[in-house]
């Protein structure tokens, strides 16, 4: 069975399926997280997938992003739809709200973040590495159902599995970041890399170590990111719902030719 469009995030999405079915692929980064779960919503065939796999066991500096993107990418996979939780570090974005990445810092260390790291040399470009035309659509279904929406955003990755510390919390807000995540590196450069459309969707869950001046507003903890994002899984259930089918069939934007000029090897 093929899919058209994959969806990553967490377990909470796999009742949206119609006549869903699970394969367990192999590729040559090893297996992915977790089997995928193929399946229709409104006639359009999707791929999910679990980041963390299984009862969330494997810590963001361990996901098999390479396999991911790979497994994905064999099942025909052409877009990709992705779900985070984030915290914020702009006062703009609040907890409870979502946000359309539209740029990434990475600031992560010791990933596997390329598919040309043998024989081929590649330089791609990652200039826009977030899919307009994906971006654009999504924040106009979140408005439509009344979802509380930023239509971009610059979110800083980290390694993790520890959370910031204040210092480091601070340096990141004075940059301009507006979001803090461990996962969106280097899962949204290898799908680049593969010419695959990718929409990064994330859910504040917190404002990290807090908001300078605001001494009420406690450093985030595991506890209450679980509490925020799973309130907010229901509402990108229903974003899913309405913009998957109104995703055209053919692409309009230039992931595609990604690629396109990047190969120098001969």
């Amino acid at each position: 069975m093929k899919a058209e469009i994959g969806v990553i995030g967490g377990s909470g999405f796999y009742s949206l399926l119609e006549g869903a079915e699970t394969v367990n692929p192999d590729t040559e980064y090893g297996k992915p997280s977790d089997p995928i779960t193929i399946g229709t919503i409104k006639g359009r065939g999707v791929a999910f997938l679990s980041r963390h796999g299984a009862r969330h066991r494997i810590p963001p500096q361990n996901v098999p992003y390479r396999a991911n993107i790979a497994a994905l990418k064999g099942l025909g996979v052409k877009r990709i739809i992705a779900t985070n939780a984030v915290g914020s570090l702009n006062p703009g974005f609040k907890p409870g709200e979502f946000a359309f990445f539209d740029q990434y810092v990475n600031m992560t260390h010791g990933r596997k973040d390329t598919f040309f790291d043998k024989d081929v040399v590649a330089h791609i470009s990652s200039a826009d590495p977030y899919c307009g035309e994906l971006r654009a659509l999504g924040v106009g279904t979140a408005e439509r159902l009344g979802i509380k929406v930023h239509g971009d955003g610059t979110i800083v990755v980290i390694n993790g599995p520890r959370f910031s510390t204040r210092a480091e919390s601070m340096f990141f807000s004075r940059q301009g970041f507006d979001l803090i995540n461990m996962t969106q590196y280097p899962e949204v450069a290898l799908a680049r890399e593969q010419s695959i459309c990718y929409l990064g969707i994330g859910l504040v869950t917190d404002y990290d170590v807090g908001l300078e001046g605001r001494s009420e507003i406690a450093p985030v903890s595991a506890a209450e990111v679980g509490k925020i994002f799973n309130r907010n899984i229901e509402n990108a259930k229903r974003l899913l719902l309405e913009l998957i089918p109104e995703i055209p069939e053919r692409r309009g934007c230039s992931c595609g030719s990604a690629l396109d000029g990047a190969i120098l090897s001969h």
